[in-house]
């Protein structure tokens, strides 16, 4: 067992949140999912600002969770930062311009005066929902596939012997770190496997917003064409989803040596990591079904309307999950493809005890925030959208999209 004030405890800790926010990350991509389909399902007018407006109440969810991700993995393992952020620098980029073009749409498409006209912001948010949705799995793949890069561990080891006379992360991290491949993060779009997964992160994001409008759009003519929408990308996600889970499953992983720190290959290594921890791998099985289930409930049930909690609730599952497998039971989490010995593990790539400790008191808080952007969601899904909605908002002067 680990001692609660222990590095070990902390480093598996921080793992956890990581990986609980980037499963919160995957849940609200519905918004960017829903976004694409604004010339789907948009044809009227009417149906536009419906979508729009119910999926801009919203938007800064998915926004504040994709910084905040950023920020805890930087504050907790600043060691990935180092390689992947200023490494893989055009993947970031580009994935941090679509959430640009998302704020800057929503806050400008219905303004006043507007000289880009609402059909070049609508354009915007296709971006982001499908090019910025895209980059993220792509991104994640490569935690899981490797990258190029190269750490000095001779000059690592001097800046975290700084960092725990100081208490703080050093900022010469880049300086211990290069990256060796000429496309700075575009590389990982070499690899079939992470082009899946971006593929299946799209469609699954398609189907999670299909769900959310069938949950909380009040529109005969919406509701029918979503249904028929929700069966095609369901599909279509089922069938990527489940040669990816198999790619992986059969996949050598990259493992670590307890005793010597020495990373090597393991085949069948992440299917290995759930057979071990048996509860992740049921909590994993539930996942998948909920999902399943969910999606079942939008396309086919002319009653219930909950698929969407059921899915969304599957997804925040299977992805947490799945950075468990990533991150657990001697397991390489961003993987060097250049030097198999600069691979980065939970241990060789965490802040010092004293910043994890420290950060460790603040995120008590969590749940407070948590508990907060509940209570925000539930004052802002009183009502279903409807014409009416729209036309008391527009009377009541409140701000639509």
């Amino acid at each position: 067992m680990f001692e609660t004030d222990s590095l070990d405890f902390l480093q598996h800790y921080w793992w956890c949140i990581i990986a609980i926010l980037a499963a919160l990350l995957v849940f609200f991509t519905f918004i960017q999912g829903g976004q694409t389909f604004l010339f789907q399902l948009g044809r009227k007018p009417l149906h536009k600002s419906l979508i729009v407006n119910v999926l801009g109440h919203k938007w800064e969810l998915g926004f504040t969770t994709l910084v905040t991700f950023g920020g805890a993995f930087f504050a907790s393992f600043p060691v990935f930062y180092a390689c992947s952020f200023s490494g893989a620098y055009w993947a970031w980029i580009l994935l941090l311009f679509c959430f640009v073009l998302q704020a800057v749409s929503y806050e400008y498409r219905s303004k006043p005066n507007n000289k880009l006209g609402s059909k070049t912001f609508d354009i915007f948010l296709f971006i982001n929902g499908s090019l910025g949705v895209f980059l993220i799995g792509v991104i994640v793949g490569s935690m899981f596939t490797g990258a190029p890069f190269v750490v000095n561990r001779l000059q690592l080891t001097d800046v975290l012997d700084l960092t725990k006379t100081t208490g703080a992360v050093s900022g010469n991290l880049t300086a211990i770190t290069s990256w060796r491949g000429p496309a700075h993060g575009l590389e990982a779009l070499w690899d079939i496997q992470n082009i899946l997964l971006g593929f299946t992160l799209v469609f699954l994001s398609r189907c999670l917003g299909l769900l959310f409008f069938i949950n909380r759009i009040e529109d005969n003519e919406l509701l029918v064409r979503s249904r028929s929408q929700l069966r095609l990308n369901a599909f279509l996600f089922v069938s990527l989803f489940l040669i990816f889970i198999g790619l992986l499953f059969c996949r050598d992983g990259f493992a670590v040596d307890k005793s010597t720190a020495e990373i090597f290959m393991e085949p069948y290594k992440y299917l290995h990591n759930f057979l071990q921890m048996p509860l992740v791998f049921i909590l994993f099985l539930l996942g998948v079904l909920s999902v399943l289930y969910g999606l079942w409930l939008g396309a086919f049930s002319k009653v219930k309307r909950s698929g969407f909690w059921f899915a969304g609730g599957g997804a925040f599952l299977v992805v947490f999950t799945l950075f468990l497998i990533l991150g657990f039971h001697q397991t390489a989490y961003y993987p060097s493809v250049f030097d198999l010995q600069s691979s980065l593990t939970i241990q060789n790539s965490s802040s010092n005890l004293y910043t994890l400790r420290v950060m460790s008191y603040v995120s008590l808080f969590i749940p407070l925030v948590i508990a907060y952007v509940a209570y925000v969601w539930y004052r802002l899904s009183k009502t279903h959208m409807n014409k009416e909605e729209l036309e008391r908002d527009d009377k009541e002067n409140v701000d639509l999209y």
